[in-house]
């Protein structure tokens, strides 16, 4: 892969995205090869050019958060990427200015590249060289000149400016024609939260390997279609699908397969879909613990946990265990007033000491949940996250099992 770096600002400004936009319209008009794009270590843009042989149409290459494994680069092709942009228009009822407040190298930031190319309007950039503050945002959304605005989040980014007391920040929140909110689960009370501000939140479901989020609350976008395997696992269809991953064809990985002339993507995730056609997603198909004998989602038990006024968020996985099998093991970000006033602290699980604030929801959630509550439970201000804003499933599941210790 040739690349190069662009000047950036990026301790005392927002990236330089002049050169990605360049790089990026070339390889749609198929007069450039395909894209990487990464921040170098000064925090500079780095755009890379990379030969993607047997596929002229291709337009980037987005590698995989890696939250639960070794990041897979994804070929994302003129096709995809066009009718991702058009059903995204569609659904959202047009096009308009877009403003990146995510990493441009994931495939959420190259799509709000993307999509400001084929509208034809001039993306703002979000300095984050401070980190995302709801200051920042809101000097950068003050900069959109567009009627019609967009932006895409992550849920904590999203919570982070519900919660900030500056009336500015509530009032360019609700310019906006659509926040896009995807990367992970949002809660319902976050979704409540932002909708009673007067906040326009469309959630979005996808992944890289179908061009960003292709269902958008809980419905296909034009041109998509999902269905459910009979093991549970969500297929996603069409031609938002990419072309596959760089360094494994579809017969290894068994990832992509085509079927009556339609390009499918078979999804990590387990999900269900009602009569009306939405689909509700469970949880990751690796989620399911088996404790005991017994089968536990881990979807499941972390919607159960974060009904708790402690808890601002968790995250659930199961941990080696001696007796179980494996243990339900919980990490937990506490709310701000933590888990004071939830009752008495009483036995520690394993690795815990008497007085930890996890004992206290430990000992509740025993009470509550019985076989589903978890045995570890790990508190911190907030989970771990990656730069893209998606958890940092790895590095907690092994702090987790480094609690447990086995038992």
């Amino acid at each position: 892969m040739n690349s190069e770096a662009s000047p950036s600002t990026a301790h005392g400004g927002p990236l330089n995205i002049e050169p990605a936009l360049k790089a990026l319209a070339a390889a749609l008009h198929g007069e450039g090869p395909a894209v990487e794009l990464s921040v170098g270590p000064d925090g500079e843009l780095v755009v890379g050019h990379v030969e993607t042989p047997g596929c002229d149409d291709a337009v980037a290459v987005v590698r995989t958060s890696g939250s639960t494994g070794t990041p897979k680069a994804t070929l994302l092709t003129v096709e995809s990427l066009a009718a991702s942009s058009m059903s995204t228009a569609l659904r959202l009822k047009g096009e308009g200015q877009w403003l990146l407040a995510l990493p441009v190298q994931f495939v959420a930031g190259i799509q709000v590249l993307v999509r400001s190319l084929f509208a034809g309007t001039r993306p703002w950039v979000m300095d984050m060289s401070g980190g995302f503050t709801p200051e920042a945002f809101t000097a950068a959304a003050l900069e959109l000149t567009d009627k019609i605005r967009f932006t895409s989040l992550v849920p904590t980014q999203l919570q982070r400016l519900l919660d900030d007391p500056s009336p500015d920040t509530l009032a360019v929140l609700r310019r906006f024609n659509a926040i896009l909110l995807g990367g992970a689960p949002a809660s319902p009370a976050l979704l409540d939260a932002a909708r009673d501000a007067g906040v326009r939140v469309v959630t979005t479901y996808g992944s890289a390997e179908t061009s960003g989020g292709c269902v958008y609350d809980g419905y296909p976008l034009e041109g998509v279609s999902v269905r459910v395997a009979e093991d549970g696992r969500i297929l996603l269809g069409g031609d938002t699908v990419a072309a596959g991953y760089i360094e494994a064809p579809d017969e290894e990985t068994g990832t992509f397969f085509e079927e009556d002339g339609v390009r499918w993507y078979r999804t990590s995730d387990l999900g269900t879909i009602d009569d009306d056609g939405r689909l509700t997603v469970l949880g990751r198909a690796d989620d399911v613990i088996i404790t005991g004998g017994v089968k536990v989602s881990a979807g499941h038990v972390q919607e159960q946990l974060e009904k708790s006024d402690a808890v601002a968020a968790a995250f659930v996985a199961g941990v080696p265990s001696a007796e179980w099998g494996q243990a339900v093991a919980a990490y937990v970000a506490l709310a701000p007033q933590g888990a004071a006033g939830n009752g008495a602290a009483g036995e520690a699980g394993p690795g815990q000491e008497a007085g930890d604030p996890g004992v206290v929801l430990q000992q509740h959630w025993q009470r509550q949940l019985g076989v589903l509550a978890p045995k570890t439970v790990l508190t911190a201000p907030a989970l771990r996250m990656l730069p893209n804003g998606k958890p940092d499933r790895l590095a907690m599941a092994a702090e987790l099992s480094s609690r447990h210790g086995g038992k």
